[in-house]
């Protein structure tokens, strides 16, 4: 039977292929989907090394860690379009990315776990607190649209600076929440993993509180946990280097793929966590990874790719397609809805993925806008 591990593994062999898709010039749809293929078992290994890696130093900074890497592989794609120019697809893989997490995988993991648990609970006060930030980052990303669309005459410059003060909130705000999680009320957070096995709270990312049962080798996990960046880093680049013309060939909008393909290829392992503890009963984690995910997207890797912008002088600013703000304020109003109580059924789950097919398909059918196609 293929385990999720062993499907990681034989995904190793695109990273090859890709490569040689490349040098041999098979085509852009070639590498293209080769590249893509590849990053979903290297997106898995940077996970496990900073688990790993996460044990030796204990839940401080390993949580410290697991908050900052838990989507690099986003943060990498999202640099490498950046510095491509590619604007509007970057502001489209964060859309995808905070929309696919809060509807996609919790969707997936309330379904199927459901149809195994009649009703499955997590915490509802944790659930409130992450409510309430995804909240602000719908204001974040609403008002500098907003401004711009309702204010005649207004300058790029002016956009571009509110974006950056906006960043710069986000990221406190950030801070703050890593803050409140690890420090302050560790008890909200302690108490859905109490009974966990440390397998299971290594699958959600969350190191144990006692001692490793097996010896961690540091240096070998940091020597994976950096070659899988460089080559995530790699891979990204071949994938954003034929993203156009081979989103084209398959008559796909790049709107499209940077709102629903990219953003399913850098969660893919994170995908399979969160559904995996869920067919366990542990809810908890399982919409810790999810909502948690997209907050991360929201109050971190979006701001640190709109001042990331200005250090590499490709301007990159919060205003967003009226379109993608609309899609991020359902997706969360109907994620926080179905959230609140703490309880979850197959019926909660299907409906956060009808609305997310349904995005989907709104996305599909939306024409060529801003250059984005």
């Amino acid at each position: 039977m293929l385990t999720k591990e062993n499907i990681f593994l034989v995904l190793l062999l695109f990273i090859p292929i890709s490569l040689a898709a490349e040098f041999l010039h098979w085509g852009p749809l070639v590498v293209f989907i080769t590249s893509a293929m590849a990053i979903l078992p290297l997106a898995a290994w940077m996970g496990t090394a900073t688990e790993e890696i996460a044990v030796v130093l204990g839940p401080s900074l390993g949580g410290l860690l697991n908050a900052t890497f838990g989507n690099a592989t986003e943060l990498i794609i999202g640099l490498v379009a950046l510095n491509a120019g590619l604007i509007d697809v970057v502001k489209a893989s964060i859309t995808g990315s905070i929309i696919g997490n809060l509807l996609l995988v919790m969707g997936l993991a309330m379904l199927l776990g459901g149809l195994r648990y009649k009703e499955q609970e997590f915490q509802p006060i944790v659930a409130r607190v992450n409510a309430s930030a995804m909240n602000l980052a719908v204001i974040a990303l609403l008002l500098p649209t907003a401004m711009n669309y309702t204010s005649s005459g207004i300058g790029e410059v002016t956009i571009q600076r509110l974006s950056d003060g906006v960043a710069i909130v986000l990221i406190l705000v950030y801070s703050l929440t890593l803050l409140f999680s690890m420090k302050t009320h560790t008890y909200l957070y302690d108490v859905g993993i109490a009974e966990m096995e440390p397998e299971e709270l290594a699958e959600a990312n969350l190191a144990p509180e006692e001692p490793p049962q097996h010896e961690v080798n540091l240096w070998l996990w940091v020597g994976v946990l950096l070659a899988s960046t460089i080559m995530v880093a790699v891979e990204s680049e071949l994938l954003v280097s034929t993203l156009e013309e081979a989103t084209a060939r398959l008559g796909l909008t790049a709107l499209f793929t940077g709102v629903i393909v990219v953003p399913i290829v850098g969660n893919a392992a994170e995908h399979a966590t969160a559904v995996t503890v869920a067919m366990k009963n542990k809810m908890d984690l399982s919409v810790s990874v999810a909502v948690g995910s997209s907050l991360q997207i929201a109050l971190f890797v979006a701001p640190v790719l709109v001042l990331a912008g200005w250090l590499l002088g490709k301007p990159m600013d919060l205003d967003f397609n009226p379109f993608e703000v609309v899609a991020v304020t359902v997706s969360v109003l109907i994620a926080n809805s179905i959230s609140s109580d703490g309880r979850s059924n197959w019926l909660e789950g299907t409906l956060l993925l009808a609305a997310y097919t349904v995005l989907g398909l709104a996305f599909y059918f939306h024409p060529v806008i801003d250059g984005i196609g």
